[in-house]
C-alpha cells in the first residue's frame, strides 16, 4: 500500500532469480488483487507499475550484479530481499550502498538458517542503532494462520521438535545435539481430582513474559497441564493472571504453594498481600540452574496441547554452539527460558528432598 500513498521505487530482491517465476512478482499480484486494486495497476511480465504516482516494483537476483551493474538501481527508494537468509555478503556490501536517496529503506525478510548468515549478523549487529528495526513474527502473530497450516504445525511440533523449531518458530536450524530437551511429548490427558500440584512463576518486565506454570507427578513421569503468560503484565494484573490459570477452577492457585523467582522480593510481597499467601521464593543457589536442568531431563515429560507456551520453549531452548566450530557448547542459551525457569521453580522443592535411609547391617557381630 506505500506505493499507492506516495511514488516509491522498489526493487524486489533474491539471492538467486533465474526467471521471473522465481521472484515475490505472483505475491505481489495477489495482493493487489486482494485489495481489489487490479484495475489500478499496470502488470506486464517483468514489472509492476502504479500509473497514478509512477510507483515501481522491479524484480532481480542479487548475485548476477556487479558494482557497475547495481547502479541501475540507483534512485530507487526501496530494496526488500525476500528470503534474506541466503543473500551473501557480497551481495550485501554491492546492494546496500545504492540505496542512498534520502528516506530509502531497505527490508529483508527471512528464516534464520545460522548465527552466520550475514543478513542475520547485520540485523543482529545493528539492534542498538536506530536506524535498524528487527521483528520477530511468528505464526502466533499471525492472525491469518490458516487451518491447513496448523495441522501441519501441529504434526512437526509432536513428531519433530527440532523442524518446529526452526520452520514454524524461527529459530536457528540446528542439530538435535544442541537442544536440551528431547524426553518430552505433546499428549492430551486428564488430570487426575486428587492430583498433588506444583506451581512455579517467573516476573517479567516490560517486554519478558510473567508465567504460572502447573505441573504434577506420577511416578518418574512430569504432567504440564496448566500455564498462565502475558508479555508485560504490570504487578497489579499479576493475581487476576494467576487466576485464570484453570479455567474451570478459578482462583485455585491461591490455595497451594507456588514457589516464584527470588529476585523480585517485591513481587512476591505483592502478591502475599493480595490474596496469594502460600507464594514463596525459590532458594536457587550455586549451580541451582543445571541441577534444575538435570532433573527436568531425568524425567519423562507430557505437555497438554494447550500449553503453547511450554511447548515452544520446550522445543527451542538450546545449548550454545561454538561460533568458530559450530560445535556444541555446555553452556546454556539464555533466551527462550521464562517457561522453562518456572517448571524449575515448581519441582524446586521435589528435587531437593533428601534420600530415603537404606537400613542394613554391617560387619559381623557376636
Amino acid at each position: 500500500m506505500e506505493a499507492v500513498r506516495s511514488h516509491q521505487r522498489i526493487v524486489c530482491a533474491r539471492e538467486v532469480q533465474n526467471s521471473i517465476a522465481d521472484s515475490v512478482k505472483q505475491l505481489i499480484e495477489d495482493k493487489i488483487e486482494f485489495f481489489g486494486l487490479r484495475g489500478a495497476f499496470k502488470v506486464t511480465d517483468t514489472e509492476i507499475v502504479y500509473p497514478a504516482n509512477d510507483s515501481l516494483f522491479v524484480f532481480k537476483g542479487l548475485r548476477k550484479h556487479t558494482v557497475s551493474t547495481v547502479k541501475s538501481m540507483e534512485g530507487f527508494t526501496r530494496l526488500w530481499m525476500e528470503e534474506a537468509h541466503s543473500i551473501s555478503q557480497k551481495s550485501l556490501d554491492v546492494a546496500i550502498p545504492t540505496f542512498r536517496v534520502p528516506g530509502s529503506e531497505v527490508w529483508a525478510s527471512w528464516n534464520p538458517e545460522t548465527e552466520k548468515d550475514p543478513v542475520e549478523k547485520l540485523f543482529r549487529e545493528g539492534e542498538d542503532d536506530d536506524n535498524f528495526v528487527c521483528i520477530e513474527a511468528n505464526y502466533w502473530d499471525n492472525p491469518w494462520f490458516a487451518d491447513p497450516l496448523k495441522s501441519d504445525m501441529e504434526r512437526d511440533k509432536r513428531r519433530d521438535p527440532d523442524k518446529y523449531a526452526h520452520v514454524w518458530c524461527g529459530q536457528y536450524a540446528r542439530s538435535s545435539e544442541a537442544r536440551v530437551f528431547s524426553n518430552w511429548k505433546v499428549e492430551e490427558f486428564e488430570t487426575p481430582d486428587d492430583a498433588t500440584f506444583y506451581f512455579g512463576a517467573d516476573w517479567g518486565f516490560s517486554i519478558d513474559p510473567t508465567v504460572l506454570i502447573r505441573v504434577h507427578l506420577k511416578g518418574r513421569t512430569l504432567f504440564v497441564d496448566r500455564e498462565a503468560y502475558k508479555v508485560g503484565c504490570p504487578i497489579d494484573r499479576t493475581p487476576d493472571l494467576f487466576d485464570k490459570i484453570d479455567p474451570d477452577k478459578p482462583g485455585m492457585a491461591r490455595n497451594w504453594t507456588i514457589r516464584a523467582d527470588s529476585a523480585r522480593p517485591e513481587t512476591i510481597d505483592y502478591m502475599r498481600r493480595h490474596g496469594y499467601p502460600k507464594i514463596t521464593k525459590s532458594i536457587k543457589g550455586a549451580g541451582s540452574v543445571m541441577d534444575g536442568i538435570e532433573f527436568l531431563k531425568s524425567q519423562d515429560i507430557v505437555v497438554h496441547p494447550r500449553c503453547e507456551k511450554t511447548i515452544n520453549e520446550l522445543s527451542m531452548y538450546s545449548w550454545k554452539t561454538d561460533p568458530l566450530t559450530n560445535e556444541v557448547i555446555p553452556v546454556l542459551e539464555d533466551k527462550d527460558n521464562h517457561v522453562i525457569d518456572a517448571l524449575r521453580y515448581a519441582l524446586e522443592g521435589v528435587r531437593r528432598q533428601p534420600a530415603a535411609p537404606v537400613f542394613g547391617t554391617y560387619g559381623n557381630y557376636a
